[in-house]
């Protein structure tokens, strides 16, 4: 129970500190699985490793009974979960709690208004190494 109250109370500083967290989209301009294949090919093509695919979309799909709901919230979306050892070691060397930011992801969803691709952004100083990473595999994929 104290981690819960804990991290409800860090959660309010950084909101209070203009550190929360944002969700950053950006449109597809295609399928959801061409948009799935340029965000793979992008995060291969930086010399990264996919730890893994969270099916997120499946999932939501697929228990919407089971919750009481027949809400389609996603016609689809998968999480791309890595890291990366160069960067990860700067923002760790700088403060070892940022491993909690660890790892990283970049999403794509289709819903009714169609493809995104997206990142969390990450509070100033020394995690900003990781928004300019994810941003830069974002732009390559979405062809910008």
């Amino acid at each position: 129970m104290k981690h819960y109250i804990a991290a409800a109370a860090f959660s309010t500083v950084l909101a209070s500190q203009g550190l929360a967290e944002e969700i950053i989209t950006i449109p597809f301009d295609g399928s959801f699985d061409d948009a799935t294949f340029a965000v793979e090919s992008a995060i291969v093509g930086q010399g990264l490793v996919i730890d893994y695919v969270s099916h997120v979309g499946d999932m939501l799909n697929r228990t919407g009974a089971d919750v009481g709901s027949d809400k389609q919230i996603f016609a689809a979306a998968e999480i791309f979960i890595f890291c990366s050892a160069k960067v990860s070691r700067e923002v760790m060397e700088a403060d070892p709690m940022n491993i909690g930011f660890c790892p990283y992801g970049i999403f794509v969803a289709e819903d009714d208004d169609g493809v995104m691709v997206g990142y969390r952004s990450y509070p100033d100083g020394p995690m900003q190494k990781v928004q300019t990473l994810l941003s830069g595999i974002v732009e390559e994929a979405v062809g910008n």
